[in-house]
């Protein structure tokens, strides 16, 4: 590595998960053109790189808030470029990142120009999940499996439900950092092929769990889910007490497109398994993503609308990405085009535009917290709906 050349991560190299990092390279030549790189290991072990090609200015200095990629993983100016564009050595690998306390390190370096140019720089990035005083514990109580993660301090906070679709930590304990006591649960324990019925009870215990907390102040529950588990949410805010918000997710590569083999909700041989939307008296923000390969996402929200509004509902509000896809995850999470399903034996599109895909997950992040914050009141004097 070259003693002149500094490689720099502000304002520190080790941050939060959903923080951006700025990017800076000095000591350079003047209009060098090199190239960045990052590598990642996901929590299976599998190896994640990105690269890009940029050209130094007149001081021999590359800012990645300023200057655009000419060439490589992304073009244009893309200050996080490096990390949401890391892409498995191997096709239809989602990058895994599912525990709390295990921190996504990124590897970021510089190198003289081509593919294999000798590493000018390298720097580490730490990107921790769990902030400063937040406390994370297992949860087995009754029917209930999960992880409770509590913020910092006596409270009162408002209290959030992750129905995850298969386990993980992410959203649960992010909310955390931002000053919310969050519950994670799974929906499937097993293969969903395996499961012949979901009942609410276990995630109804969860929302009384919640409510006993003595840090909660808020009088009722918000639930965040995606996908399958929206179903499951939905039904919470339909039947079950307690329930306050709701925030509802619903080639050549050789992976295939699910979203028209799927069985269609809204036929009329299957209207008995749709859920009574228009019975929830809480809060739903329904978000849809047009790119969405997975199912109709878009149909399936305006539908529910349409059913709200003739049961003359109003509590709800919409979000449409048009060019995301299905798999909307925090911040600077990796994209990922195609995966392999677990409930297919080939891998299968996602969907998304990448740059707009990563837009859409950056906004969508403030909009959930907006949401429960506005929806879930602590204010013992603030009337609230019961639901």
């Amino acid at each position: 590595m070259s003693s002149q050349v500094r490689l720099q991560l502000l304002p520190r190299a080790r941050c939060l998960f959903d923080e951006p990092i700025q990017v800076k390279v000095s000591g350079l030549k003047s209009y060098q053109v090199v190239t960045m790189k990052a590598r990642s290991t996901d929590e299976r072990g599998r190896l994640f790189k990105s690269s890009a090609v940029y050209r130094a200015d007149e001081s021999g200095e590359i800012d990645l808030n300023r200057d655009p990629s000419l060439s490589g993983s992304y073009i244009g100016v893309e200050p996080m470029g490096l990390l949401w564009s890391l892409s498995p050595e191997t096709l239809h690998k989602l990058f895994t990142k599912l525990k709390a306390l295990i921190p996504h390190v990124v590897k970021i370096s510089v190198h003289e120009e081509g593919e294999e140019g000798q590493m000018l720089a390298e720097v580490t990035n730490e990107r921790f999940l769990i902030a400063d005083g937040v406390s994370r514990v297992p949860v087995s109580e009754g029917n209930i499996q999960g992880i409770l993660f509590t913020p910092p301090g006596e409270g009162p906070f408002p209290a959030v439900l992750d129905l995850c679709t298969f386990m993980s930590e992410t959203r649960a304990c992010l909310l955390a950092n931002k000053g919310f006591m969050a519950l994670a649960v799974a929906v499937f324990h097993d293969k969903p092929c395996n499961v012949k019925e979901l009942h609410l009870d276990p995630h109804q215990e969860a929302v009384d769990f919640l409510l006993k907390q003595p840090k909660v102040g808020s009088k009722g529950v918000g639930v965040l889910s995606r996908s399958k588990a929206g179903d499951v949410a939905l039904a919470l805010g339909a039947f079950v007490p307690g329930v306050e918000a709701i925030k509802a997710i619903p080639t050549e590569s050789g992976a295939s497109i699910i979203k028209h083999i799927i069985e269609d909700p809204l036929a009329e041989e299957n209207k008995g398994s749709l859920v009574p939307v228009q019975k929830v008296e809480g809060r739903l923000l329904f978000v849809a993503s047009g790119d969405d390969m997975n199912w109709d996402s878009k149909g399936y929200m305006d539908e529910m609308v349409e059913r709200l509004k003739h049961h003359g509902k109003n509590n709800f509000e919409t979000v449409y990405y048009t060019l995301a896809g299905h798999l909307l995850e925090p911040p600077y999470y990796p994209f990922c085009p195609s995966s392999f399903h677990i409930m297919t034996p080939y891998p299968v599109l996602w969907g998304g535009e990448p740059k707009a895909h990563i837009t859409a997950e950056m906004d969508l992040h403030e909009k959930i917290q907006e949401f429960f914050k506005t929806h879930l009141s602590c204010d013992p004097d603030e009337s609230t709906a019961k639901f």
